[in-house]
C-alpha cells in the first residue's frame, strides 16, 4: 500500500513571460511591486528621522518605527495604512540608526537582534539577524481596519474576508491554525487587500524556520509570522519583503512571481519540453491512478476508444504494476505512464506494509533520521522511520540505492515517475553523527535527486503538493491544487466513512464516494473564496492537479464545481480508474477531456496573466493566459450572466470562437 504523510496546513524565464508578469489585467493598469523603481516623491535613498525609517517603494513608500517594528504604507495617491503592527512581545530599546544609501541598520541589544531595512526592486526588504536561539513574531499583518481580505497560498489559494463571521469561527478551521512557510503553504508569501484598490504582498525569503499564524481578534482575522532563529539550523537570518499592490485577489501572487523570476527561480514548461520532449505529452492530459483492467493494454484501448487522446496514467506500489505490454500500448496512444514511489520511509523488510519501504541493508535502521537524543524519527502512521536524504546521498556512490530503485521501477518502460513527498516541503533535521543534516540541507538533497530523475534519467517527474522551490526539477504536481482543511485529515482517518484499502483491486479509499461535511466543503471548494495563486505564479512551469486521494468522482457534490475550476484555471482533473469507473463515468470523462485538451494545448506553456471577479457575489470569474492565448469565463452561480448559463464555462482560444461546457456533475 502507498504510505503517505498527512500534514497539517502544512532560471530562467522567457522574455514574454517576464513582460506579462507586470501587466495587471485585474484592477489597475500597473501591478505595484513588480518593477525596479523606487516610487515617487520619496527620493532614491532610505531616510531616518527620529526613530522613523522611510523606505521608497514602487507605488509609494513605507515608514518603519524602529521602537516597535510597526510599518506604515503611504501610496502615491496619498492613501496610508498599516503594513504591520508592532512586533509581538516587545523588543526593548532600539539603538541608533545608521543609514548608508538605500540601507538603514539598527540593533535591539536586549534581544540580540540586528535589523536592516532597505529599498530593493521596488520593495521594502527587512533582514533581522540573531546569533543566538530566539524567536520573533513579526510582521503582524492585516490588522489595519481598512483591510478587507487575506490571500493565503494554501494549495491553489484562498482569499478570505477578514471580518467574515464563519471564517473567524472554529467551524472554518483557519483561525487558531498555523502553517510553515516551507511546508504548510505551497509558496512562501501571503497578501492583504485594503479598501480603495490598495493592498500588500509579503514574501518570506527565509521560509525555513518561519511559520504563519492565523489569528482571530475582535471578530477579524489577521496573520502573525513567527521566525525561529537557530544557529544549528542556519536560520539566523530572517528576511521579509513588503510590496504595495493594487489589492486584487492575485496581486500578491503576481508580486511573488516577479520576485521569483528576478531570483532565477522559474523554469518554464517550454524549457522543460526543449530538454525532454516527453514533458509535452502532459499538455492536454488528464491524470489518473489506475487499478485492475485500467492498468492493462485492454484498459488503455478502452480509453482510446472513448476518444481520450492524452492521459497520464499512474499506478500504486501494490505489487501489480503496469506490464511492458500496457506501457507500450500507452506510448502508442500518446499517454505517459508513471509508477508511484517514495524515498521517505523505511521499514523492517520482514514486516513492511509496502514494497517501497523495503530497502537493502543497512538502510533500515542506519539511514533513519535521528532526533537530538539519538532516537530514529518514527515514520508516517507509526510505521518504520523517516529516511535521511543525507544518508542516502552519502551512500549512493557506493551502494546505488536510488539508481537501482529507479531502474527497477521503470523496467516496464515507464517514461514518467511520481516521487511522493520529496517536493512537499516536509523537511527534517538529522542529528545522526553519521549523516548530520539541516532542513536546508535536506531540501538541497531532494532537489539534487529530483534533478537526476528529470534531467539525467529524462523522466517526466511529478511529486506531491510541490512547493514553488521545486519548480525547476518537476513538470507536474499532485495536490498543489487542493486547499486542504485540517478537518479533511480527520475525515480520511474515519475508514467507515471514507473507506480503506480494501478491496485490493478497487480500494474504497479512492473509489467510495463521500459527501463532505458542509464546513469542510465550504473551506475547500466554495468558489467565492478560491483564487488561483499557484497558477498566477507557476502555470507555465508546473502542471498542477488536486490530491491523488481526492479523485474527481470521490466527491460527487463538488464534481461540477471541480470541473469548472479545472477549466477556469486550465489544469487537469485527477482521476481514479478501473473497469467499473470507466463503465460509470467513462463517457463523461471523455467529454471533459475533449473540451479541456485544446484549451490546455493553447495555453499550458503560457503564464496566467489575469483573474477577475465579474459579479459582486464572486460567482462569475474570468481568467486570461498569455497575451490573449486563452480566455475562460466560469459561472458558478445558478443564474445566467451575460449569456452564460449558471454551472457553465466558456472558453476562447486565440483565433477561435467561444466554446461552452456545462458539466453535469455526478
Amino acid at each position: 500500500m502507498r504510505t503517505r504523510k498527512i500534514r497539517k496546513t502544512r532560471k530562467k524565464i522567457i522574455a514574454l513571460s517576464g513582460a506579462l508578469t507586470v501587466v495587471a489585467v485585474v484592477g489597475t493598469a500597473t501591478a505595484f511591486g513588480t518593477g525596479t523603481g523606487t516610487g515617487t516623491g520619496t527620493g532614491s535613498h532610505v531616510e531616518a528621522h527620529g526613530g522613523r525609517v522611510t523606505v521608497p517603494l514602487a507605488g509609494g513608500s513605507a515608514v518603519v518605527d524602529t521602537a516597535t517594528l510597526a510599518v506604515r504604507a503611504r501610496a502615491d495617491d496619498g492613501r496610508t495604512w498599516q503594513l504591520s503592527a508592532p512586533a509581538a512581545g516587545g523588543l526593548g530599546p532600539a539603538g541608533k540608526v545608521s543609514v548608508h544609501g538605500a540601507r538603514a541598520t539598527w540593533r535591539y541589544a536586549a534581544k540580540g537582534l540586528t535589523v536592516t531595512a532597505s529599498a530593493r526592486d521596488g520593495r521594502l526588504a527587512v533582514s533581522v539577524r540573531s546569533a543566538r536561539q530566539a524567536t520573533l513574531t513579526w510582521p503582524v499583518t492585516g490588522t489595519d481596519p481598512a483591510t478587507n481580505d487575506l490571500q493565503i497560498p494554501r494549495g491553489e489559494g484562498l482569499s478570505v474576508p477578514v471580518a467574515d463571521r464563519w471564517w473567524n469561527s472554529a467551524r472554518a478551521g483557519l483561525a487558531g491554525s498555523e502553517a510553515g512557510m516551507a511546508d504548510g503553504l505551497t509558496m512562501p508569501f501571503w497578501g492583504a487587500g485594503v479598501t480603495g484598490r490598495h493592498g500588500a504582498s509579503y514574501i518570506a525569503e527565509s521560509d525555513i524556520g518561519t511559520t504563519l499564524k492565523f489569528v482571530s481578534a475582535g471578530g477579524r482575522l489577521h496573520t502573525e509570522a513567527e521566525h525561529a532563529f537557530s544557529p544549528q539550523e542556519d536560520t539566523t537570518d530572517y528576511r521579509i519583503t513588503f510590496a504595495l499592490t493594487d489589492g486584487s485577489p492575485v496581486a500578491a501572487a503576481r508580486d511573488y512571481r516577479a520576485w521569483l523570476a528576478g531570483h532565477g527561480g522559474i523554469t518554464t514548461l517550454r524549457e522543460k519540453i526543449a530538454r525532454n520532449p516527453g514533458v509535452g505529452e502532459l499538455i492536454g492530459a488528464f491524470h489518473a491512478y489506475t487499478w485492475g483492467q485500467a492498468r492493462t493494454a485492454e484498459g488503455v484501448g478502452r480509453l482510446r476508444r472513448l476518444g481520450i487522446d492524452r492521459m497520464w496514467l499512474g499506478y500504486d506500489a501494490d505489487g501489480s504494476p503496469m506490464d511492458a505490454g500496457a506501457t507500450r500500448a500507452a506510448e502508442r496512444s500518446g499517454y505517459l505512464v508513471g509508477p508511484y514511489d517514495s524515498w521517505a520511509n523505511a521499514q523492517d523488510p520482514d514486516a513492511a506494509d509496502t514494497s517501497v519501504s523495503k530497502w537493502p541493508a543497512p538502510v533500515w535502521q542506519d539511514a533513519c533520521v535521528h532526533t537530538a537524543d539519538g532516537r530514529p524519527v518514527t515514520g508516517f502512521g507509526g510505521r518504520g522511520c523517516y529516511v535521511s536524504s543525507e544518508a542516502l546521498r552519502r551512500a549512493e556512490s557506493a551502494r546505488h540505492h536510488l539508481a537501482d530503485r529507479t531502474r527497477d521501477m521503470t523496467a516496464n518502460g515507464a517514461d514518467s515517475y511520481f516521487l511522493d513527498v520529496d517536493a512537499a516541503g516536509e523537511l527534517f533535521t538529522d542529528h545522526s553523527p553519521a549523516h548530520p543534516m539541516t532542513k536546508a540541507g535536506d531540501r538541497r538533497n531532494r532537489l539534487e535527486r529530483m534533478a537526476r530523475l528529470s534531467g539525467d534519467r529524462r523522466l517526466v517527474l511529478g511529486s506531491e503538493s510541490a512547493g514553488s522551490w521545486a519548480n525547476s526539477v518537476l513538470s507536474f504536481s499532485h495536490g498543489s491544487g487542493t486547499p486542504v482543511s485540517d478537518r479533511l485529515w480527520k475525515l480520511e482517518k474515519d475508514r467507515a466513512t471514507w473507506g480503506g484499502y480494501a478491496p485490493a483491486g478497487a480500494p474504497a479509499i479512492f473509489f467510495k464516494p463521500v459527501r463532505l461535511p458542509d464546513d469542510v466543503a465550504k473551506a475547500m471548494y466554495d468558489p467565492r473564496y478560491r483564487v488561483p495563486l499557484y497558477q498566477t505564479v507557476l502555470h507555465d512551469s508546473v502542471i498542477s492537479t488536486e490530491r491523488w486521494e481526492l479523485p474527481w468522482s470521490k466527491l460527487p457534490d463538488q464534481s461540477r464545481t471541480r470541473a469548472l475550476l479545472a477549466m477556469l484555471y486550465n489544469v487537469p482533473l485527477n482521476l481514479v480508474l478501473d473497469a467499473g469507473e470507466l463503465d460509470r463515468h467513462g463517457k463523461q470523462i471523455a467529454r471533459l477531456q475533449k473540451y479541456f485538451a485544446p484549451l490546455h494545448k493553447g495555453a499550458a506553456t503560457e503564464p496566467m496573466t489575469g483573474f477577475r471577479l465579474l459579479t459582486p457575489d464572486r460567482l462569475v470569474q474570468r481568467t486570461t493566459f498569455g497575451d490573449g492565448a486563452l480566455t475562460v469565463t466560469a459561472n458558478f452561480s445558478t443564474a445566467a450572466h451575460d449569456g452564460l448559463p449558471g454551472g457553465c464555462v466558456s472558453a476562447v482560444v486565440r483565433g477561435g470562437t467561444a466554446r461552452r461546457l456545462c458539466p453535469a456533475g455526478l
